[in-house]
């Protein structure tokens, strides 16, 4: 049996929350340019709720700040969304945005937003000095479907120039390099 969006979900979300229970410098640069620790949630958190809300009609509730609890931030927001994963009723609705073709809630979630949390484990997890846990096999089948758009997703301003990465490098540092990141990014001193 394939896993549903709302399995992949809980899984990648699980790597993202492994990431922040072992952050314990909010404030540490990562590999995002000009984004500490703290930054990865808050953007996770800034531009999902807002993009469900008015494809869906979903209003996922407030909880903590991102500010003053990145971590409990982050598992209010996580535990709410998979509550709506999770929901039957939720299969059967409707997400429709002006820019892309009307799909299933957990589908739109599934594309666009668990696979936005997987790529940020890395940067969280690098930022943090921890091992990202991200699947070799999963991070080859987003590359692979991200390759045909190069030009479409450089164009829409999300993703910085692809970075060189070596031909034998893994699957995990290969789509950070595509998607804009230095694979051989570190934290300040660290010996990795």
């Amino acid at each position: 049996m394939s896993e549903t969006p709302a399995d992949r979900f809980r899984r990648v979300a699980a790597g993202f929350s492994a990431a922040v229970a072992g952050t314990s410098d909010w404030d540490a640069p990562t590999p995002v340019p000009d984004w500490v620790a703290r930054d990865v949630v808050a953007h996770l958190l800034g531009w999902f709720p807002p993009f469900l809300r008015d494809g869906s009609g979903i209003e996922l509730p407030p909880g903590p700040s991102v500010a003053d609890d990145p971590a409990g931030a982050w598992e209010h927001h996580t535990t709410a969304l998979q509550a709506v994963l999770d929901d039957p009723a939720t299969a059967d609705r409707v997400f429709a945005h002006v820019h892309m073709p009307e799909m299933p809630v957990p589908d739109a979630v599934d594309r666009f937003y668990t696979t936005d949390v997987l790529m940020h484990t890395w940067d969280l997890a690098r930022a943090s000095g921890l091992d990202d846990g991200l699947d070799p096999d999963e991070c080859e089948a987003v590359l692979g479907g991200m390759l045909p758009m190069d030009e479409v997703l450089r164009n829409s301003g999300h993703y910085g120039p692809k970075q060189p990465v070596a031909d034998d490098a893994s699957p995990v540092l290969r789509l950070m390099a595509f998607v804009g990141r230095d694979p051989h990014w570190q934290p300040v001193g660290s010996r990795r």
